[in-house]
């Protein structure tokens, strides 16, 4: 017969937020983490209706679940985008947006993450995520595209300065893949986008984490990406608290292309929970 044995230790998982370039750490078996925040950007852009203003992002979930010691399925989305419309030019869609401010769901991706060689002491853990990104969003209210977009990347991770029974000084991880984005004016016409990330995690002490980013996607095209489909980029950095059992985190983000936001600010919060396994007896 068998038997459910809770895991009271908490392994290193990835220790994605504030950040978005993705680690090679796969979450437990059996166990999940969810990530949730909220995020405040200026000057944020969108193409395809022409609109500018101030973005706040409300619930910004993170969901993992460990499927097995080396596949990882993620849920990644907003609960709801409110958007302080500062400036509105030609829209390339009709739009239902009335007066200074519109709000929407966000376009939710399903992924899976999967990891192909563990770390050695002279060559990184290499690894794999790829996704997809479903239309929930509603083009009309002028945030979203309402676009199936899929993606894979290619992760590859090494940690430096370990030291017995302490976490490693710092964790660099870097991506790179290819995402496939539909034109949302061009029928049978997608872009194919470069996407890119090169992250830090740098331990202060053993509650006290310092982070930083450049992310992003790049067009491809020789002349202009299709409406909606521009090149944008982050850098970020910021950092991450533990304290009660939970990870605390926040971040200044500065945007590094015309169509990024300007500039923006993270707050979230990230659980863990004790892993669950059958132990065969």
């Amino acid at each position: 017969m068998s038997m459910l044995l809770i895991s009271a230790s908490i392994v290193a998982v990835g220790q994605q937020r504030p950040l978005l370039t993705d680690d090679i750490d796969i979450t437990p078996q059996g166990a999940f983490e969810i990530g949730a925040g909220v995020d405040f950007y200026q000057n944020a852009k969108f193409p395809l209706s022409g609109i500018k203003g101030d973005l706040t992002r409300v619930g910004d979930i993170r969901l993992k679940t460990g499927m097995s010691s080396n596949v990882e399925l993620q849920i990644e989305g907003t609960l709801q985008n409110f958007l302080a419309i500062n400036s509105q030019g030609t829209s390339q869609i009709p739009l239902t947006v009335t007066g200074n401010s519109s709000n929407d769901f966000d376009d939710f991706t399903i992924s899976a993450k999967v990891k192909f060689l563990n770390e050695t002491k002279n060559l990184p853990a290499v690894g794999m995520k790829f996704g997809f990104q479903m239309p929930n969003t509603d083009q009309a209210k002028g945030i979203g595209t309402n676009q199936i977009n899929i993606f894979s990347k290619i992760i590859v991770q090494k940690r430096f300065g370990k030291r017995a029974g302490k976490t490693p000084l710092a964790n660099i991880y870097g991506n790179i893949g290819l995402g496939i984005m539909n034109a949302p004016l061009a029928n049978f016409t997608q872009n194919d986008v470069l996407l890119y990330g090169l992250a830090g995690i740098f331990r202060v002490n053993d509650r006290i984490n310092v982070v930083s980013e450049v992310n992003g996607r790049l067009n491809t095209r020789s002349g202009l990406a299709p409406v909606g489909t521009e090149s944008i980029g982050q850098f970020r950095v910021g950092t991450q608290i533990k304290a009660s059992g939970l990870r605390f985190d926040t971040a200044a983000v500065f945007g590094l292309t015309r169509y990024s936001p300007r500039t923006g600010v993270i707050f979230g919060v990230t659980y863990v929970s004790p892993s669950i396994l059958p132990i065969a007896k």
